[in-house]
């Protein structure tokens, strides 16, 4: 049965001496670990005070927009420097340097330009916005080309962390990576498609919901496996 290394070297150097590799890794796994409770928390609790946006019509990205909108840039920003991080640790990881790294480096980045291209405005979010939009902003058209870039490659991260935890023989945890990604793409598939359903439009955001939990666990779970130091 194939296993996963969790051997990152002995030591890092630093300006300050030398740091265990390991720490540096579990810190950066730890941070991965955050990314996905702290970003559903903070658009949760502004799409629940903000004024006119409304769970079963509006995308969480729309919170950029209005008077308010620096919150959830910042935290699409925060959020994809964290993924970012668990980047970094998977990178350390000697079984896992291969695509999975990569695949979510590139979701990360694409958080972080998610927020700098905000989406537009749109059915009726922010007050005062008109429910149909007359064109797309460029802009607003990097946003969804960032995030489709960013999804496809999270996506793919799954089947590929699945397929190294069934060659580990870890089934479980296969089965939950696969599932995922599986979910993912139905939900974002029936979003795109979905022009403003609102069953379409809280079926990803469940779907949202599940990969967060699935990248902040995979973190937890490889933090668990790391030797203390």
């Amino acid at each position: 049965m194939a296993t996963i290394s969790t051997n990152t070297g002995s030591t890092s150097s630093t300006n300050t001496g030398t740091v265990p590799a390991a720490r540096v890794t579990r810190a950066l796994l730890a941070a991965g670990a955050v990314a996905g409770p702290l970003y559903v928390l903070v658009s949760v609790a502004q799409g629940l005070t903000r004024d006119g946006f409304d769970f079963s019509r509006h995308a969480w990205s729309l919170l950029a927009n209005g008077d308010l909108g620096w919150i959830q840039v910042t935290n699409l920003v925060v959020a994809g420097v964290l993924s970012l991080a668990l980047a970094a640790a998977l990178r350390r990881l000697p079984d896992l340097g291969g695509w999975a790294p990569r695949l979510i480096a590139v979701y990360g980045a694409s958080l972080i330009a998610s927020g700098v291209f905000r989406a537009d405005p749109a059915l009726g979010f922010p007050a005062g916005t008109p429910d149909e939009t007359a064109e797309v902003s460029w802009h607003g058209m990097l946003h969804f080309v960032s995030g489709g870039i960013g999804f496809a490659c999270l996506i793919a991260a799954c089947f590929v962390l699945g397929r190294r935890f069934a060659a580990e023989g870890r089934r479980g945890w296969a089965a939950f990576s696969r599932t995922t990604g599986a979910l993912f793409l139905a939900g974002f598939v029936g979003m795109a498609a979905g022009a403003g359903s609102s069953v379409a439009n809280l079926a990803f955001t469940a779907a949202i919901l599940l990969v967060w939990a699935w990248l902040s666990a995979v973190a937890v779970h490889l933090h668990h496996r790391l030797p203390n130091a």
